[in-house]
């Protein structure tokens, strides 16, 4: 299956209809990226059953400002709605595909209720508050992400409710 392009508009219906979704952010003028474009791509011909998505971070400039990119490529992944998966840089094809194997195996309820211990009593439900895996070269690991009321004023809280917007923590008094 070849990579789709999203949009503003398209992403979140893209996220709602499909269990699995991994996004490329990329630039045209961004070497990393285009060197990324084959792998991506051929890993999307490889997993029919994910669904590969690109954004484009020249023409989709308010989404990639809400979803916080700063740095391109960055690949996230995204399972039942939930990102589970943020990285910028290029990934090698065996990389990529660590990635996706453990996006595939991810047991996303059992994350959910460990995320719900963690944070008992705490009513936000954001995705972004759950733990998210990180790839190094030495294998996936499970990062946990904070709370997202103990974000600094220069983090982002990711939501994800009809579209895909940023919210930002309180300044602190001066």
């Amino acid at each position: 299956m070849a990579t789709i392009d999203l949009t503003e508009q398209s992403f979140a219906q893209t996220l709602e209809n499909n269990e699995i979704v991994f996004v490329d952010f990329w630039a045209a003028w961004c070497g990393p990226c285009r060197m990324f474009a084959p792998t991506y791509g051929a890993a999307a011909e490889r997993h029919p059953d994910i669904t590969f998505a690109k954004v484009d971070t020249e023409a989709e400039q308010a989404l990639a400002a809400a979803a916080s990119i700063t740095s391109i490529p960055t690949l996230m992944a995204f399972k039942d709605k939930t990102l589970v998966f943020s990285q910028p840089g290029a990934l090698n094809a065996t990389g990529l595909e660590e990635v996706i194997q453990a996006v595939k195996n991810l047991d996303i309820d059992k994350l959910r209720a460990e995320a719900g211990h963690q944070h008992a009593g705490r009513t936000h439900g954001l995705p972004g508050a759950y733990p998210s895996l990180r790839y190094t070269p030495r294998g996936i690991t499970l990062k946990p992400r904070p709370p997202p009321n103990t974000y600094s004023t220069k983090e982002s809280t990711r939501c994800l409710s009809s579209a895909f917007t940023m919210k930002t923590s309180p300044r602190p008094a001066t």
